[in-house]
């Protein structure tokens, strides 16, 4: 009878959180990049319309209602 079993490498010592948490330094959340609409101001993700004024590469791309038009 032929046992099907697999042995995987166990390790020597168990690692210590500050080994673990120093592994673990670049495994952090980075802030995306913002830029500013060169119209109203507004900070928005790049290559994105404005969702506050519609404008986007120095031409109105977007119909924006405003409080004032309902």
């Amino acid at each position: 009878m032929k046992l099907n079993l697999q042995l995987f490498a166990v390790p020597f010592r168990r690692t210590s959180k500050t080994k673990k948490r120093m592994r673990r330094t670049h495994l952090k959340k980075e802030v995306g990049a913002i830029t500013i609409c060169p119209k109203c101001g507004e900070a928005l993700r790049p290559h994105r319309a404005c969702a506050k004024c519609g404008y986007y590469k120095n031409e109105d791309v977007l119909h924006v209602v405003k409080d004032d038009e309902k």
